[in-house]
């Protein structure tokens, strides 16, 4: 009997060979009625997709179908792992039923589409083309194609202004490093939000500013032609000064400083920009002016923002911090003593 025969054993007598036809026949009818009974679990909708995914997979394991009736079995069973999320499965049985059946329309829309929904734009393109080849007036192939087409556009644009950013974090990064500057860690930016220097085509570096009083906590409207608490009028122009903090701070590691100039822009979220160094040296030697207080520098008028900045004690928080103080003021010796320090 041929149930008997061991696998790769051929038939010897014609009772055997009835036989084997038979079970072909058996496996043949098995496999269509499976594949008609996931068409029908498909039809009734979400909850009997993975019925539908079952039937097409032991209709498949029959093994006994031509090539052109598996392609339409995986192609199938691809359509119904895109129809619940699984793109990764159905391009690997879209692709699947065009080895099988390189004409299968059907299975090179859905490898399409399924290379479209897992951002595979190259690979999606080449499908969707192939497919018009086949059949130039399939209407759902042709609106696939625009997709893919739009998407790609997109992509390069999005991939473009990526790198415009990069470059222009890149540029200020070599121009801080030129002019010998140190960048920190931000200290108000509850209060400026997210600033950052620009430089332009001439190669000059713009600063925003940040003016504080220290002797209050919280900043004051530049239209403001009299300060409300200011009842002795000790901040006039003859009264006040400038200082800034020195020994404070730890300089950002130039991974971290592309990061912070990268904030807000396209390239955001790229983790990896290149020419990014070990972070270990903001832990060793980057606190180079740490101390037990606060130390003030009085800042010259006639000085530059540029060489007032490249002090080699002066480590900018992101944007350059200066602190307005009257020499009028019962608070200015509790200051120069260094008994005031800046909010936490």
């Amino acid at each position: 009997m041929a149930l008997w025969m061991e696998t790769g054993m051929e038939p010897t007598t014609e009772s055997e060979k009835a036989d084997l036809e038979a079970i072909a026949a058996l496996k043949q009818s098995a496999a269509f009625e499976l594949k008609e009974k996931g068409n029908e679990y498909v039809k009734m909708g979400k909850k009997h997709y993975s019925d539908a995914i079952d039937c097409y997979t032991r209709a498949i394991n029959q093994k006994v179908l031509s090539d052109s009736e598996q392609s339409i079995l995986f192609s199938n069973r691809a359509h119904v792992n895109s129809l619940l999320g699984n793109y990764r499965r159905a391009l690997m049985d879209a692709e699947e039923a065009i080895k099988l059946s390189p004409t299968n329309v059907k299975a090179l829309y859905r490898a399409a589409k399924a290379s479209l929904s897992l951002n595979l734009l190259a690979e999606a393109k080449s499908f969707s083309e192939n497919g018009l080849k086949h059949d130039p007036n399939n209407e759902e192939l042709k609106k696939l194609a625009k997709k893919i087409e739009l998407r790609r556009l997109e992509h390069e644009q999005r991939e473009a202004q990526v790198s415009r950013a990069v470059t222009e974090a890149k540029d200020l990064v070599s121009a801080i490093e030129n002019r010998g500057l140190k960048i920190g860690k931000a200290m108000f930016r509850e209060l400026t939000g997210l600033r950052k220097p620009a430089l332009d085509k001439n190669n000059i570096l713009h600063w925003p500013v940040l003016l504080l009083y220290a002797e209050l906590s919280n900043m004051f409207s530049e239209t403001c032609a009299s300060l409300p608490w200011d009842r002795e009028n000790n901040y006039n122009r003859k009264s006040i000064e400038l200082y800034h903090e020195a020994g404070s701070g730890v300089c950002l590691s130039k991974s971290k400083l592309l990061h912070y100039l990268l904030e807000e822009t396209a390239a955001s979220n790229v983790e990896n920009v290149g020419g990014e160094e070990k972070d270990a040296a903001e832990d060793s030697d980057s606190r180079l002016f740490a101390g037990e207080g606060p130390k003030w520098v009085k800042v010259s008028e006639k000085r530059t923002l540029h060489d007032v900045l490249k002090e080699p004690n002066f480590i900018i928080p992101e944007i350059p911090v200066f602190y307005i103080v009257s020499k009028s003021s019962s608070f200015y010796e509790k200051f120069k003593a260094g008994q005031w320090a800046p909010p936490p």
